[in-house]
């Protein structure tokens, strides 16, 4: 009589357990300070004093409290771009492109407004850096929805089209006649955003990232929209087949991603540098593609991770400055939890079972 040898093996399931969405940025973040507590130690310095300076003494300041939040806003409102468009199924990587868009507009507004007072004039800016952005972001959601091309190529190499532009303005019209150094002139004191708290750098723009995120959360969970988009982020076919339109619903999430990018680029010429320069950008788009992630797609997540990455961002500057560890520490975070997170979001869809 023949015998089978049992044991285990990985097995798909199509429904995962509900619990595992919020486990993963948990298992994510233990995972990512286990594998940088290598390179630490590499660096002859102790991982948990390293922490220490990263995570937990910045929170006891209030200098760096606030400083926490100035370096969250732009991610914020990048990681609602994201997550608007990757809920969709749509992989708009041009966030920060788009980003740049809205940074090109903030500036050339904030020069002509004049006098113009600051409650028409900062609603105008940031309606305008919203249109830019939803402007750069139309070509490839058309080359997308109509003839199927590939938006994570269109849109990364949109980024790169954008740089180009942003070089050329600034080293050709907008180019500083007395120093020569390529930034454009500052806007008007009337379009800056104001400051949250005195003798700091939080602005507006943190309020404006708030509000975006409560608008994304009340979108995903509380409107039919909403409801589309997530369907159609979960199975093109399924819903084309409940009587979605697929195609709009595709098209207008990579819209207003585009356009919540734009409004990005609002926030850091309005509310930190005044003007524009090529270094505007410290890679937000990119970053916000990891708070997304990070976020699971979830507005309260996108606040949470957000809000850890501007921790990492102000700690590393201590950790730097304590145990001479590169400041680079916090990209290296960034980028294992990225490669961590992704890695559990595609193993949940799979089990151990018996044979």
């Amino acid at each position: 009589m023949a015998t089978t040898k049992s044991g285990w093996h990985l097995a798909r399931t199509d429904t995962p357990p509900w619990w595992t969405t919020p486990l993963i940025p948990v298992l994510a973040l233990i995972a990512t300070f286990i594998l940088t507590s290598g390179l630490i130690l590499w660096g002859k310095a102790n991982p948990f004093q390293a922490y220490y300076h990263l995570l937990v003494e910045p929170l006891t300041m209030r200098s760096t409290l606030i400083e926490m939040l100035v370096s969250a806003t732009p991610l914020l409102l990048t990681g609602v771009a994201v997550t608007y468009a990757f809920s969709a199924g749509y992989f708009n990587i041009g966030v920060e492109g788009q980003l740049y868009a809205g940074a090109i507009a903030a500036a050339g507004l904030g020069m002509a407004l004049g006098d113009t007072p600051p409650v028409l004039a900062l609603p105008i800016m940031i309606l305008g850096g919203f249109l830019a952005g939803m402007l750069w972001a139309v070509v490839p959601a058309i080359l997308k929805v109509k003839w199927g091309v590939d938006e994570v190529v269109t849109t990364l190499l949109s980024n790169s089209i954008m740089a180009y532009i942003v070089s050329a303005v600034l080293n050709g019209p907008w180019r500083n006649p007395e120093s020569g150094w390529p930034q454009s002139p500052d806007i008007v004191s009337n379009a800056q955003f104001f400051k949250l708290v005195p003798r700091s750098r939080l602005h507006f723009g943190f309020i404006v990232a708030i509000i975006a995120v409560a608008v994304l959360w009340f979108i995903l969970t509380r409107t039919s929209f909403g409801l589309k988009i997530r369907a159609v982020g979960m199975s093109k076919p399924a819903a084309q087949f409940a009587g979605i339109n697929v195609n709009r619903t595709v098209m207008t999430a990579a819209l207003i991603s585009g356009g919540i990018a734009g409004i990005a680029g609002v926030s850091e010429v309005a509310g930190i540098q005044y003007h524009l320069i090529g270094a505007l950008s410290a890679g937000y788009g990119y970053t916000g593609i990891i708070v997304a992630t990070l976020g699971s797609l979830n507005a309260i997540g996108v606040v949470f991770a957000a809000l850890f990455f501007g921790l990492v961002n102000i700690g590393a500057q201590g950790v730097s400055g304590a145990l001479h560890v590169p400041v680079f520490l916090s990209n290296v975070i960034q980028a294992a939890m990225l490669m961590v997170t992704l890695a559990m979001f595609l193993l949940k869809r799979y089990r151990l079972r018996r044979y």
